[in-house]
């Protein structure tokens, strides 16, 4: 038994009898279950139930056994005392408020239908060897239903993605140029570099960037020198010195804070390599003047490609790291790339700048994001495998918040999907 099947049994009125009793015997009606509380406090606020003709408005709080009441330590908690029902699965102790008076309490157990149970835990049942629980019956559940779910997932998704943008923003004094160049600096470093990207660009004033980026190569030294990419003390490649030559001049002017780790290149494809997608970033900001504002302008997909058709420096055209050469070539961002910064960039913070001008571009963004390639991860391929094909990004984006924060933690009962196989037949 979970507390989260507690709750939708409260919520949803999922009482086989419509004689409910407290375990005093006091005859119970529910008139209104009040509001599910997502924060510290009572399960349920503004609740009204009438308990033997008195009606009864405040606080419902919710526990498997009566005990968990003093487990939590309710008891001295201000925020307990105006609760007016305490509903359980499993009566076990009585319950008291601060001043003595007994909190009424209902027992679930006596009054949820056996189908309803044994449709949650054939889901649950699942749980450890199957993709997802529901997958022996997820063909089964409307189309239109599914749909509707993914699409309000995906703006969950959104939402999700702000708290990064906003939390940034805050850092930054609103410098919507600034929280741009972190934000690229992070999905340039991909999974394996992201979060270390991340952390040394939000150290840089991006005034620096602004100063240096009409300089390609001033630039390139900054930012390898920033992630720690200069500091070999034996390399006498004449590009890597002069790079290294400029960043001392650079880190004693600005005074930027000493490196502590480096870069990874294991695991990586030469054309993830930190190196090629720090100079291919380095001439997208020597290209394009005020990157951000041009980039809240645009709205058309192929618009977007163009504006980020960089490549690396000529140096880079024979070489993935420093003194060795390689087979010459034009590294060149990919569509695929481009792709993966419209979904975890570009689209983020259009949806978090049209919020703060007060406007609605949630159309805009939704028919953009559709007509970007799916991404490809073993999350698509399980629900490929489930005969639900994955077309754009906007499907794939729901996807993988679908099984990231409801399947792979059993939040089934707060699933649409979930929802609707619980109540056939219940």
């Amino acid at each position: 038994m979970r507390e989260d099947l507690l709750y939708y049994i409260w919520r949803n009125n999922k009482l086989q009898s419509k004689q409910l009793l407290t375990t005093d015997n006091e005859i119970l009606e529910i008139k209104d279950s009040g509001m599910l509380n997502q924060f510290s406090g009572p399960d349920f606020f503004n609740a009204k139930v009438c308990i033997d003709g008195q009606l009864w408005a405040g606080n419902v709080e919710m526990h498997i056994k009566s005990s968990d009441w003093y487990a939590h330590h309710h008891e001295t908690d201000s925020n307990y005392h105006n609760v007016i029902l305490h509903v359980v699965w499993d009566d076990d102790i009585a319950v008291f408020r601060k001043d003595g008076s007994k909190i009424p309490t209902l027992e679930l157990k006596k009054y949820v239908p056996s189908q309803l149970l044994d449709r949650y835990r054939s889901l649950l049942d699942n749980s450890k060897s199957n993709f997802i629980n529901c997958e022996h019956n997820f063909a089964e559940i409307d189309t239109f239903l599914v749909n509707n779910w993914l699409d309000r997932l995906y703006f969950e998704r959104l939402e999700q993605k702000s708290s990064l943008i906003n939390n940034l923003l805050h850092k930054t004094n609103n410098d919507w140029e600034g929280v741009l160049f972190i934000l690229l600096m992070k999905n340039f470093g991909t999974k394996v570099n992201g979060d270390l990207f991340l952390e040394r660009a939000s150290k840089l004033d991006f005034s620096i960037i602004r100063k240096t980026s009409s300089n390609p190569e001033q630039l390139e030294s900054l930012l390898f020198g920033h992630l720690g990419l200069l500091q070999h003390t034996n390399n006498t490649d004449a590009y890597y010195l002069r790079l290294k030559k400029e960043y001392r001049y650079l880190a004693h002017k600005y005074e930027l804070s000493p490196v502590l780790e480096k870069p990874n290149f294991f695991g990586l494809r030469p054309i993830n390599f930190p190196t090629i997608r720090l100079s291919q970033l380095t001439n997208l900001y020597a290209q394009q003047q005020n990157l951000f504002a041009v980039i809240m302008e645009l709205n058309e997909l192929q618009d977007i490609y163009a504006i980020f058709q960089s490549t690396a420096s000529v140096y880079w055209e024979t070489h993935f790291t420093f003194g060795k050469i390689s087979k010459k070539s034009k590294k060149r961002l990919s569509k695929n790339f481009i792709d993966l910064l419209i979904i975890n960039t570009i689209v983020p913070l259009k949806f978090c700048y049209a919020k703060y001008l007060g406007k609605d571009c949630n159309d805009d963004l939704y028919e953009l994001i559709s007509k970007v390639k799916s991404e490809q991860n073993t999350i698509i391929k399980g629900f490929q495998n489930l005969g639900s094909k994955t077309k754009s990004a906007l499907e794939s984006q729901s996807k993988i918040q679908l099984y990231t924060e409801y399947c792979s933690k059993n939040k089934c009962l707060q699933c649409a999907l979930g929802v609707n196989l619980l109540n056939r037949n219940t």
